[in-house]
């Protein structure tokens, strides 16, 4: 599948320390790679800006998924990012 950063999501993803921005970079990766990556993820009870999250470690990654694109739509800290 192909990623596809919103201009939100990616200024998020540009702030973010190098670290940061290396983890976050390569578990997408390793999503998209994957024959289904919705098995990582974990659909939202209440979807506002994203039906789906990944988990990474304290970051979380709000995206859907159209044909073969996964839209990542924000990235923010978990205690962050439902607001």
């Amino acid at each position: 599948m192909e990623i596809v950063y919103t201009q939100k999501a990616a200024k998020q993803f540009r702030d973010l320390p190098r670290q940061i921005q290396e983890r976050i970079a390569g578990k997408m990766i390793f999503f998209s790679e994957q024959s289904d990556p919705l098995k990582f993820a974990k659909r939202l009870v209440d979807p506002k800006e994203g039906e789906y999250r990944f988990r990474i470690g304290d970051w979380r990654v709000i995206f859907d998924v159209t044909d073969d694109k996964i839209f990542v739509l924000k990235i923010a800290k978990r205690d962050k990012i439902y607001d």
